[in-house]
């Protein structure tokens, strides 16, 4: 924005409550990174007038159930801090995996999705906001080849079991496997390859929700 330019009202709501929320957080960013997380939220608020992307379409909603719910992930997994590669499977229009794209410059992000209007969308984040360390692909995660990553993360892709398992080829020896869930959610039965679940607990700031977090590692053999 140019000196002397008046912002949108709209804009500085979004603007200070990323902010607030990602100083709740803790978690570092710089005025670049907040700067494309406005232009996600913008984006997407653009698309939810035409196309159903997400139940979200206020942009108050975007930042705060969207956004700073893959902020607080992030915070939640600080093996990304470590990692190189992420895959998000099922990631509808781009979430958790876009917004920790950006707060996580140094990852490089896959992006499964098998709805054609999401990952178009996806691809519109990507060369928009100049993300050319995501990569949307399209198609069910369980029929494209996989690339084993260092952590895969899975939300509301499908029953929590079944999502382990779909996991499990695009992680890589050793690697991690992140299952978000609801504050009620109960531990899924983990396949042998994973030796133990543990159970991690975050809060998504500004709204307070609860949420639970199933981590698991790949057996390194």
């Amino acid at each position: 924005m140019k000196d002397g330019e008046s912002r949108d009202p709209a804009e500085i709501a979004v603007s200070s409550l990323l902010e607030q929320g990602l100083a709740d957080l803790g978690s570092p960013y710089d005025e670049g990174q907040l700067q494309k997380l406005l232009g996600l939220v913008s984006l997407l608020s653009e698309w939810a007038e035409r196309i159903n992307l997400t139940g979200h379409r206020d942009p108050l909603q975007i930042a705060s159930r969207l956004v700073l719910d893959a902020a607080a992930l992030s915070q939640a997994l600080p093996e990304l801090g470590s990692s190189s590669t992420l895959s998000d499977l099922g990631s509808g229009a781009g979430f958790p995996g876009l917004p920790i794209a950006i707060l996580r410059p140094e990852l490089e992000v896959r992006l499964v999705e098998s709805r054609k209007k999401r990952h178009y969308f996806q691809r519109e984040a990507r060369r928009q906001l100049g993300l050319m360390h995501v990569i949307p692909l399209i198609g069910r995660s369980d029929q494209l080849d996989a690339h084993p990553s260092d952590i895969a993360i899975a939300q509301a892709m499908t029953r929590p079991e079944q999502a382990l398992h779909l996991m499990l080829p695009w992680v890589r020896k050793g690697g991690l496997l992140a299952l978000p869930a609801s504050a009620e959610a109960v531990r899924p039965a983990a396949p042998e390859s994973i030796p133990k679940l543990e159970l991690r607990e975050y809060t998504v700031p500004i709204t307070k929700m609860r949420r639970r977090l199933w981590v698991g590692r790949l057996h390194p053999e």
